[in-house]
Formats: C-alpha cells, sequence, structure tokens
C-alpha cells in the first residue's frame, strides 16, 4: 500500500519541508536563475497565501549553503559553488493591527534576533542606523556580502491603507526601516521583498532606482502558485486519490479543481495558476470547498471598497492598462490596483495592439468569498440567516417555484434593520446580485439590449430569469417595460427558456411589496 502523501498546510519553512517529506514543488530552478541575473534588488507581489512565505525560506536556504536541502532538486545540478552568506530575515506579517510605538518595538524585537544570530551587541537606537550598523557589522565579521530578506514587506501598512493619518506614521517608521538598504549597496550580495501590494513612498521604491520588480516578468510568473502543467505532472496521484475519495473521474476532478481554485495569471502570456493554498487543503481533506476566504476576512479591501464606493457589481470584467491595476498605493484612483495586487480580479487576456488587459476575478472560490464578505456589509451583519435564507431560495428556484423564492425575499429582507442609502433602486438590484451569486447562479445587472437595459439577468440550471425592479410602483408597471422593451429578445439565441420576474419594492417597509411571474 503506498504512503500517503503529506501536504504542508501552514508550514512555510524549507528545511521543514524537506526534511520531513511533505509534499514539494520544485521552484529551485527559477530560483537560481532569480539570483543570477544582473542586479541585487528585486521585489514580488503576489497575493496571501500564495506561498512568498514558503520561497523566502528557500532563498534562505539556498544562500545559507545548505546544499542537503536541495537534493534531487533542479538547482543541484545547476549549482556548483555553494557558497555560504550571511542571510538577514525578517518577516514582517506579525506586524499586522500596530500603532507606531508597538511597531517600533516589534522592529526592535526583529533586530535584536538578527543581532543576537551574529553576535552583534552595540547597537544605536534609531532604527536607520541600526539597520545599517546591524548590515556593516555582519559584513565585516563574516567578510561575506549580506543576503537580505524581507517577507510581507506591507503587513504593518495594509490595515491602515485607509486611514490617512494612521498610514504616515506608520509609512514613515518603515521608510526609515527600509532606507539604509541603498546606502549598504557594496557591502549586499542580493535583497528580495515580497509583499502584497506597493507603497511608493517608502524608501523601497521612492528613493532604489534599481530594484527590479519580478512581479509581471513573464520568467517568473509561475514562481509561486502551482501551474496546472505542475499539477498535471507531479501531483497527478493527488487528483487520483481525491477522485476515488469523491467518487468522480480523474477528469471530473480536474475540472472542478480548475473551476473553483485555477484563473490567476500574473502577467501575459501565463500559465495558469492554481491557489497553493486552497489546492494542497482540498487534496489534505478530500473535498473542494472554500478555503482561501475562510483563512482571513480581507478587511482592508472591504474597507477600500467603502471609501471608494465600489459596488459588488462592479467586481467582474473590466480592461485596464498596466499602470491601471499594478500602480502604487498611494495613486491609487479606483480599487483596481488593490484588488489586482490582492488577487481578488485577474489578467485573462491582453490586447496587445491597444496594450489592454482584461481583468476579472479569478475563480469560484474568489467569486463566492467575495459576496459572502460583502454580506455584513450590503446587506446585513446575520450572515447565517442570510446564508440560510440563501439556500432555501435555491431550493425554492430549483423546484421551479418562483413565487416560494420570492416569499422568502420578501420575509429575509423584513428582518433586515433599517440602514441609510437603500432607499433607492439599485440598492435591491446589488442585494439581488450578491444573493444570485452565492446561489452558484451566473448573474449579471444593467444588461443592454436593442431598446433598454435589464435591471439584472439570471441563468440557474439552465434556465433564464428576467428580473425587472421598480421602488414605490407597482409589479404590473414592471412587466409592462419587460415586455414593451421585448428584453427576453436579448437572450433569443441562448437557447434557455425564459422566465420574466416583474418586482415591485417599497420604501416604508424595506422589503418586496408585490411580484408577477411570466
Amino acid at each position: 500500500m503506498a504512503t500517503a502523501r503529506r501536504y504542508p498546510i501552514g508550514i512555510q519553512t524549507f528545511e521543514t519541508v524537506r526534511k520531513e517529506n511533505y509534499v514539494y514543488i520544485d521552484k529551485t530552478g527559477l530560483i537560481y536563475q532569480l539570483t543570477h541575473q544582473d542586479g541585487k534588488f528585486y521585489f514580488l507581489s503576489r497575493p496571501r497565501r500564495f506561498g512568498k512565505s514558503l520561497l523566502v525560506s528557500t532563498l534562505h536556504s539556498y544562500f545559507a549553503g545548505r546544499k542537503d536541502l536541495f537534493k534531487n532538486l533542479a538547482i543541484a545540478n545547476l549549482e556548483k559553488e555553494w557558497n555560504e552568506y550571511p542571510v538577514l530575515h525578517f518577516d514582517l506579517s506579525g506586524a499586522k493591527h500596530m500603532g507606531k510605538d508597538r511597531l517600533l518595538r516589534h522592529l526592535d524585537f526583529l533586530l535584536s534576533a538578527q543581532e543576537e544570530d551574529f553576535g552583534v551587541v552595540d547597537h544605536p537606537e534609531d532604527v536607520s542606523d541600526r539597520m545599517s550598523n546591524l548590515i556593516e557589522k555582519v559584513y565585516k565579521k563574516t567578510g561575506q556580502q549580506v543576503v537580505v530578506l524581507i517577507d510581507e514587506y506591507d503587513a504593518p501598512l495594509l490595515d491602515v491603507v485607509h486611514e490617512e493619518e494612521n498610514l504616515n506614521d506608520l509609512r514613515q517608521v518603515m521608510r526609515d526601516f527600509y532606507s539604509p538598504l541603498k546606502k549598504s549597496e557594496p557591502m549586499l550580495r542580493f535583497v528580495f521583498l515580497t509583499g502584497i501590494t506597493k507603497f511608493s513612498q517608502l524608501s523601497i521604491f521612492s528613493e532604489f532606482n534599481n530594484i527590479k520588480n519580478i512581479s509581471m516578468d513573464e520568467k517568473y510568473a509561475a514562481l509561486c502558485g502551482i501551474t496546472k502543467e505542475e499539477l498535471l505532472t507531479k501531483m497527478s496521484p493527488d487528483i487520483d486519490s481525491l477522485a476515488v475519495r469523491m467518487k468522480k473521474s480523474h477528469q471530473e476532478v480536474l475540472d472542478a479543481l480548475a473551476y473553483n481554485y485555477d484563473g490567476y495569471h500574473f502577467t501575459w502570456p501565463s500559465p495558469d495558476i492554481f491557489n497553493p493554498y486552497s489546492l494542497l487543503n482540498c487534496f489534505s481533506d478530500g473535498k473542494i470547498t472554500d478555503y482561501w476566504f475562510s483563512s482571513g476576512t480581507p478587511t482592508y479591501l472591504i474597507n477600500m471598497m467603502r471609501k471608494f464606493n465600489v459596488l459588488p457589481t462592479a467586481l467582474g470584467p473590466m480592461d485596464a492598462q498596466s499602470q491601471d491595476f499594478d500602480a502604487p498605493t498611494e495613486r491609487m484612483t479606483s480599487l483596481t490596483p488593490l484588488l489586482y495586487q490582492s488577487g481578488y480580479i485577474t489578467i485573462k487576456g491582453y490586447d496587445e495592439m491597444f496594450d489592454s488587459y482584461k481583468l476579472d476575478i479569478p475563480n469560484h472560490e474568489v467569486e463566492l468569498g467575495l459576496m459572502r464578505s460583502l454580506i455584513p456589509y450590503y446587506i446585513t451583519p446575520d450572515t447565517l440567516t442570510t446564508n440560510n435564507t440563501i439556500v432555501n431560495m435555491g431550493r425554492a428556484l430549483y423546484n421551479n417555484d418562483i413565487d416560494g423564492m420570492m416569499g422568502l425575499l420578501k420575509k429575509f429582507l423584513l428582518t433586515i434593520p433599517y440602514t441609510d442609502n437603500t432607499n433607492y433602486e439599485g440598492h435591491y438590484q446589488q442585494v439581488l446580485y450578491i444573493i444570485f451569486t452565492l446561489m452558484g447562479a451566473w448573474a449579471d445587472v444593467e444588461v443592454h439590449t436593442a431598446k433598454g437595459r435589464i435591471d439584472v439577468a439570471m441563468i440557474f440550471h439552465r434556465h433564464l430569469y428576467i428580473f425587472e425592479l421598480k421602488l414605490d410602483s407597482t409589479a404590473e408597471a414592471a412587466m409592462r417595460q419587460i415586455n414593451l422593451k421585448d428584453y427576453p429578445s436579448r437572450f433569443s439565441l441562448s437557447g434557455y427558456p425564459v422566465t420574466k420576474v416583474a418586482v415591485n419594492f417599497d420604501s416604508s417597509t424595506h422589503t418586496v411589496k408585490d411580484w408577477i411571474v411570466k
């Protein structure tokens, strides 16, 4: 009987992965290529839980000369010298949700650990001078250029990106921490930073004229994450095991994995890239479910959505040039850069003639997670009631009981506490969009036709539903509009049966007043 494969769930240390025989997708050929380029300073942006920390740990082991850990990996046939360099490794993922004073204490803790490792006893108090001193002392003590690895460099700033005052204070602290790297260049062999987004007003980007951002470099598109080719070759046994547990065929499981976890592209052209966190958890648990969002709520994203007044229906297909979505955080004029850099939208195509990228939500897992995270802000904090209602509405619709579904919606909206900015038709349009998406339906709003725009179009189990919404009017008026403007003709070639649903909402009760189904 074959030994069960071990998956590195939550394990981000390369030495542990290798010594304890966890599954490792070999990225060391790319690492060798990266570390033998011209230049010293590199930055990689990838979404959270995408393997950045394991990559940094792998770089640490490589530069520390740990040849024993790389046996049978691609780099073993490429590297001939295995020089040992002193490595300063800073993990800033623990510096979240901190004020200025606490952040300074945390940096003191990180610097103290490095000073102790290299026997640096005396040091200045100022964080900038202290970093300079550490690099210089380690360089002189070892006689070797120093490697500096900084994981999640932007972690102290992300959660306050919507708060200008706190952001400025913390940004100044981190600017002081990073600024010595430039003047220490002669003593440095390699500097590598990872993060989610770019803060241009940190010294790392505003002062370094030689830092190379490889986030959209085609050569390194697969440096983090698991490509479809890697899945099919290195993880084919895992697909087979999952197929047995799920009682499905190999191809059915592969299709389900792609639908839920694939679809990321960080440049174009790019291989299809799967979310590694979700994929490994899926193989470990033997089931396909939502893992990425359950591992943490993107509060900074929700706060920025509110700041930029982004509606849920706007989180979908869009066209943009690279400077529009790979822009520094401080210069954002829309939420697109943060959505892209955080992994909530990704590249889906490229128009070379106009240098324009097509962006969209990567996959089903991200779409569902986004909608669920928006429930407390657009519908109600009572997510349990919301989820139960959505399930029951889905059951009713599956059984072709439209009246039953609308009755559930009416009852549900009556339970929602009244909030401001709900007395307009568009609010109910957004609510329906979230609910239908969470039901697993395809939904779109403001769908253009030859004679007007459909409020909500929805496809569920190969059946098309056209919704016309009114506020403080009548369902009869809504149905007359559907018929007058012949909305169903927009989908005449789809082959789907069509149901017209006219809905009238009441601003005094904040729920459905009446509806007609035809």
